[in-house]
């Protein structure tokens, strides 16, 4: 049992708290955030939230219906807006033809379902698949991302090639797997690396995880 992982998780969480990720109003709306967080900062991604709930648009029907052209300028402040259009529509049919907006029926599938078909889905990989599992669906899944890739190759608990799956084993293997837990997990990991662990001249004399570091 790996236990540089709790080490991490309980060293973030003294200096964090509890961060109780993710912010929305409804399932589709995290659904939607997961989609739109594609390569852009939260930031972006709340003006666009914005602007769909001003226009009543949280609804996967709603969203199937519009035009292509009309969503993208509506979700442009996150970026990439055309092509995060088309996904919002795929996602949407995807939600209207599996369970027509009663959530509880994606919520029963097993984890290996649901994220499978999910993953047929254009627009949706891995860490958007696993966004919508743990955020929208409480299923116990951990999400990588690229801070957790940072923070763990520095740490020492995997190498800079690592993949996806690897690096999600390696937390399932060594970490409680319940929803809360790598709820919090994740959320600690991206603050870690957002204010400390830093792409370039990273914080690590200030750092939480100070005395934990393996490579610079």
């Amino acid at each position: 049992m790996n236990k540089k992982i709790s080490k991490i998780y309980n060293n973030a969480k003294k200096y964090f708290g509890n961060l109780g990720w993710w912010p929305a109003d409804s399932v589709f709306e995290i659904i939607i955030g997961a989609i739109l967080t594609q390569n852009t900062s939260w930031k972006n991604v709340e003006k666009a939230i914005a602007n769909l709930k001003e226009k009543r648009l949280i609804d996967p029907v709603k969203i199937c219906k519009m035009r292509l052209t009309e969503l993208s300028v509506v979700i442009r402040p996150a970026g990439c807006h055309n092509i995060k259009a088309k996904r919002l529509k795929e996602i949407s049919r995807f939600i209207v033809a599996e369970c027509a907006g009663v959530y509880s029926k994606l919520q029963k599938r097993s984890i290996g379902k649901l994220r499978g078909q999910l993953l047929n889905v254009s627009g949706v990989g891995p860490e958007t698949a696993d966004s919508i599992l743990l955020y929208a669906f409480g299923k116990p899944v951990f999400v990588v991302d690229a801070y957790t890739k940072r923070v763990f190759y520095r740490h020492g608990l995997i190498q800079e090639s690592a993949e996806y799956d690897e690096i999600q084993v390696l937390v399932h293997e060594n970490f409680p797997r319940d929803t809360k837990s790598l709820n919090q997990l994740h959320a600690l990991l991206v603050e870690i690396a957002k204010k400390f662990c830093k792409k370039n001249l990273p914080l690590c004399a200030e750092c939480p995880l100070k005395g934990l570091l393996v490579r610079n």
